[in-house]
């Protein structure tokens, strides 16, 4: 048995950084993330979950969505396993925070609060800048390379191609980077993690130190997030290799295909709802009805 929580199941994640006893830990995360350039006091936790206009319309869970003092709203999101259509997914779901800041019967004059959609990623979505982990993504002008926009932020972390030891971690931000790959993996406390806030993350973080009741729900966390990396990795990897075997283009739209409705009907025996499969797969809720 691990000693450390897995910062990528859902319940070691909100367990660090959604509770509302350790939001320093996520305060200090943040302002690492943010270089000093927006130095965060305090966050206020909002409701996760958000609606569209009308019933039918779909809505947006985030893992974890803060305001600060500001009135500047962060989405925060550990991404398991890779989706085809990531980048969409993260774009619509800052438009959630972005429309909500609407003053419906003012005379408004649409000022908006800046928005930083935050993506810690257990995957590499960018194969071609393989020493590049770090993604700070605003609206540029083409032509002048300048922001154009300064109140639109993605960030995405690419964890795994984050690859420095223990002893060659250089700042706080690093640490907090280590800690996200290894801290599962790690049999006692490295000293490079026993001093400021990390010496209350290993604290935090030791499943030993967990209720009963709490171990059990994260040893069911954890067999959920190995569940869905089992079942996306073997799935589209059968795809890959189905399409290279038959080697026309046609050929490999197929195999993908194929990947992705094993991947669908896998994910469906192991109990996970329409919904999440249509995000991790690409497939229409219709199209993942019909497998049922």
């Amino acid at each position: 048995m691990d000693k450390f929580i897995n910062l990528f199941t859902d319940f070691g994640f909100k367990k660090i950084f959604g509770e509302e006893p350790n939001k320093d830990l996520l305060i200090h995360f943040l302002n690492e993330l943010l270089m000093g350039k927006e130095k965060i006091k305090d966050l206020t936790y909002l409701k996760n979950e958000r609606f569209g206009k009308h019933k039918a319309e779909r809505k947006a869970v985030f893992d974890l969505f803060c305001e600060n003092a500001e009135g500047e709203k962060f989405i925060v999101e550990v991404q398991r396993v890779k989706q085809e259509f990531f980048k969409d997914r993260s774009i619509y779901y800052s438009a959630f925070a972005i429309q909500e800041q609407a003053q419906r019967g003012k005379n408004w004059n649409y000022e908006l609060k800046g928005v930083y959609t935050i993506a810690i990623l257990d995957f590499s979505f960018n194969e071609s800048k393989q020493e590049k982990f770090v993604h700070r993504i605003q609206l540029l002008d083409t032509e002048t390379q300048e922001v154009f926009y300064h109140k639109l932020t993605y960030i995405y972390l690419e964890i795994p191609k984050f690859n420095k030891d223990s002893e060659q971690l250089e700042n706080d931000f690093e640490r907090w980077l280590f800690a996200f790959k290894n801290l599962h993996k790690l049999k006692d406390k490295p000293e490079e993690l026993q001093r400021g806030i990390f010496l209350r993350l290993m604290e935090l973080a030791e499943i030993a130190s967990f209720s009963k009741k709490d171990q059990v729900v994260y040893q069911e966390s954890l067999k959920d997030y190995w569940d869905l990396k089992s079942a996306i990795d073997t799935a589209f990897s059968e795809g890959r290799e189905e399409g290279e075997h038959i080697g026309l283009e046609k050929g490999k739209e197929q195999g993908i295909l194929e990947g992705k409705i094993e991947t669908a009907q896998n994910m469906l025996k192991k109990g996970f709802d329409a919904e999440t499969i249509a995000e991790i797969t690409g497939l229409t809720l219709e199209q993942i009805k019909k497998f049922r």
